[in-house]
């Protein structure tokens, strides 16, 4: 069902859209393109339609590209249970909107959270998986595995989900919580003068941004969902992966380490691994120039949008 209007300025036209999930949760989404072959983006936790605009800019004309507010956050419903908002329910809401789109088969491109919507997404419903181009991501228990090894403090993780129950509802303590989040855009805008060079001044908007839609009035569902993202792992799934994939790391990613992204390479049967040693959690934005070409060599020589 088309929404009326695109939600920001963008070079190309975006359609809105909403579908229903198999569970009754309203989705929304967003189309850009109509080429014969589909991108699926899978955001990170928090992120939206701009954090591709390397991608949209770069394939908008060849490709229908697709992607879609997780459930709880933004423009999509919140189902009646929080117990819904799980990993595996967003990979099913990947499903229901490719279906709404009448789309059989996609190339997954996963961002941070979206790394392991995309590899479940794979797993379960191989059919539907074109290939895979796996952005700065782990395969689970984030809460675990982000920040290592800067941070090894044991216990952290229960810590982490003991702030988050406990903030759960309380708008002062929520308020609280993203007034400290909001420090990070400090040491991010000081990591992307090295990383994005002098594109880092553009990226300052993009990061302001990314802050005011995460601290926004979805911040509770928020932070919900990085204990579903510590809740869930794809590990043991891996090695059942057949789809080709290009998996990208930046050596200055705190949240989602670039050992994460070896891992997943070396347990998946047929990936590639890009390493940018110039790259933060946002590898996509401050590295097109390497990060672009090298999804576009994927997407024509290892694709596979037809099925053999």
């Amino acid at each position: 069902m088309p929404l009326d209007a695109p939600r920001s300025p963008l070079p190309r036209p975006v359609q809105r859209k909403r579908t229903t999930a198999d569970d009754g949760t309203h989705l929304s989404y967003e189309v850009i393109g109509d080429g014969p072959r589909t991108l699926l983006l899978a955001n990170g936790l928090g992120g939206r339609l701009y954090a591709w605009d390397p991608l949209i800019e770069a394939f908008g004309d060849e490709y229908r590209l697709i992607t879609w507010d997780y459930r709880g956050l933004f423009d999509s419903g919140t189902p009646a249970a929080r117990r819904r908002l799980s990993l595996i329910d967003h990979a099913d809401d990947a499903r229901a909107i490719l279906r709404a789109e009448s789309c059989e088969r996609a190339v997954f491109v996963g961002w941070s959270m979206g790394v392991q919507v995309s590899l479940d997404l794979a797993a379960t419903h191989p059919d539907l998986c074109a290939g895979l181009v796996l952005l700065n991501g782990t395969y689970g228990h984030a809460l675990s595995t982000g920040f290592q090894p800067i941070v090894a403090m044991p216990g952290l993780p229960r810590l982490l989900h003991f702030a988050i129950e406990t903030a759960h509802g309380q708008p002062a303590l929520l308020g609280t919580l993203a007034q400290l989040a909001r420090l990070s855009e400090i040491p991010a805008t000081a990591l992307f003068t090295l990383t994005a060079g002098a594109r880092s001044l553009a990226l300052r908007p993009v990061l302001r941004r990314y802050m005011d839609d995460v601290l926004g009035a979805s911040f509770d569902n928020f932070l919900r969902l990085f204990q579903e993202l510590d809740a869930h792992s794809v590990y043991h799934l891996l090695p059942e992966i057949e789809a080709p994939t290009l998996v990208v790391s930046g050596l200055l990613d705190l949240l989602t380490p670039a050992r994460q992204s070896w891992e997943i390479h070396m347990r998946l049967r047929d990936s590639r691994h890009l390493a940018l040693v110039r790259a933060s959690h946002f590898a996509l934005l401050e590295r097109p120039d390497v990060v672009v070409p090298a999804v576009r060599a994927f997407l024509a020589e290892r694709a596979r949008f037809e099925v053999r």
